[in-house]
């Protein structure tokens, strides 16, 4: 049997022919061209559920792998961005899920380009304390003030109860005061 008899013709799969001699399917264009335009906010959404530029892009691209697979099922492309948030958060819940994989602390944080030292110093410490919480209180906090979200949607993302994403996010918050007023005391003394 031929290669063409097993996966037939370009034509039969969709693809055109252009001038160039590439060979291009509609899905992949439209696809591409949601990644492109959206990539660097999903990668700063995947670096906020994980706290790890590495396995933010390992996240981004595990999940724009399982979305692509999708597409042909969403039938809003309206809402894309929004349904691969959801996957994001999923796939880093089962992530933080697995036994062999752990969190890897680092003493310094990436890199970041900025103008403003202020601005960079409060980012910075602000991402120091969030590497301090759990996966699970991290994405609460994240998807409650960064995405905005209600507890219930949260809960839904999550895949737990309202009363535990209520739990998570009281508890991580607290967790936060408490390195914030230990810090601000070392700063003080």
């Amino acid at each position: 049997m031929s290669a063409t008899e097993l996966i037939g013709t370009r034509e039969d799969r969709g693809c055109l022919s252009t001038d160039r001699g590439t060979v291009v399917n509609g899905k992949d264009e439209e696809f591409t061209a949601f990644v492109a335009a959206r990539q660097g906010a999903l990668l700063r959404y995947a670096y906020l559920l994980t706290g790890n530029r590495a396995q933010a892009e390992d996240l981004l691209q595990t999940t724009l792998v399982k979305v692509y697979l999708a597409y042909d099922r969403i039938s809003d492309r309206g809402s894309l961005e929004a349904y691969t948030k959801a996957a994001l958060v999923r796939n880093n819940v089962s992530w933080w899920r697995r036994a062999s994989r752990r969190e890897v602390v680092t003493d310094e944080l990436p890199e970041r380009v900025g103008s403003d030292q202020h601005d960079i110093d409060e980012r910075d410490e602000l991402w120091r304390l969030l590497s301090l919480l759990g996966p699970r209180q991290r994405a609460v906090l994240v998807l409650r003030f960064y995405e905005d979200l209600p507890e219930a949607a949260i809960a839904e993302t999550l895949g737990c109860t309202v009363g535990t994403v209520k739990s998570q996010l009281h508890r991580g918050l607290a967790h936060l005061r408490t390195h914030m007023a230990a810090d601000a005391a070392l700063g003080k003394a």
